[in-house]
């Protein structure tokens, strides 16, 4: 069976997020590419027992509905550590992403403003920017835990993990403010802009 393998990230030292921090963060993230492996192992397994275990059904069932937990966590955790790779960058004035967020929010400014909000959102989640390939637009969202309100046909531009996890070596729950504004200094806007065009030509 082929295996989720996970990647090695060309992040350096961040303004505002800690080596300790990173280094637990991606302890994480490779737990997640594990488990993902695991699971589907897992699934082939159980399924080979489901004639003569009447419970066996419902393990692969369970395991189903675990492995999409596991799996958002590595693809999510994947696009936000590849936008903290390779330094801070800057987006274009005259790049494709910038003209398209102004076109849907009407000002650059205004959607990272209303970005960053949704990154408040109380609770455990992700603030996402999407590409709508069916509609050709941009769409901001949160997303619980990190599989619960993904939009479907969408593909992942930008994610801010809000998870606790993600900040809680530098700053306190009450200063995850900090965290969002640390993040956002600290973004290679390049990568964000590739990970655009490739949503636009798929």
């Amino acid at each position: 069976m082929k295996k989720f393998e996970e990647i090695k990230f060309n992040m350096g030292e961040l303004k505002g997020i800690s080596k300790k921090n990173i280094e637990e963060h991606l302890k994480l993230y490779a737990g997640y590419v594990k488990n993902a492996n695991s699971i589907l192992e897992k699934i082939l397994e159980y399924e080979g027992y489901t004639k003569e275990d009447a419970f066996a059904p419902y393990v692969v069932g369970e395991l189903h509905r675990r492995f999409s937990f596991e799996y958002n966590g590595m693809r999510n955790h994947e696009v936000y550590f590849q936008s903290l790779s390779g330094g801070a960058k800057t987006l274009a004035d005259d790049s494709k992403l910038r003209e398209m967020v102004i076109e849907e929010w009407g000002s650059f400014d205004l959607w990272m403003s209303r970005f960053k909000a949704i990154a408040l959102t109380r609770g455990i989640g992700w603030a996402m920017l999407y590409y709508d390939r069916k509609e050709k637009r941009l769409l901001s969202t949160w997303v619980d835990e990190q599989h619960l309100g993904q939009l479907q046909d969408c593909t992942l531009v930008l994610a801010l993990d809000m998870w606790e996890h993600a900040f809680v070596y530098d700053y306190p729950t009450s200063e995850k403010k900090k965290y969002v504004e640390a993040f956002f200094e600290n973004l290679n806007w390049k990568v964000i802009e590739e990970n655009f065009i490739k949503a636009e030509g798929k």
